[in-house]
């Protein structure tokens, strides 16, 4: 505790939240920035092509998509 000093105020440590534009349930949509790894999962005896997809460099945000799905609507990633 002693070594805590008083915090001074000053505007440059303001952060600006970025601009998101919500719909009406309060949702927004992500860009993906890049498809990082591709594999194929088994199951039941049919297999599924996976993509792992970059959300947001910073956070680190990955997930696994359905190629299909992500080749429909950002087809320019392939």
């Amino acid at each position: 505790m002693s070594q805590l000093r008083k915090y001074i105020s000053d505007p440059t440590h303001v952060i600006r939240p970025d601009i998101v534009q919500l719909k009406n349930n309060l949702t927004f949509d992500a860009m993906p920035i890049q498809i990082l790894d591709k594999k194929v999962k088994e199951l039941r005896g049919r297999q599924i092509p996976l993509v792992k997809v970059i959300w947001n460099e910073t956070t680190g945000d990955t997930t696994w998509e359905l190629e299909e799905k992500i080749r429909g609507i950002y087809p320019h990633l392939f």
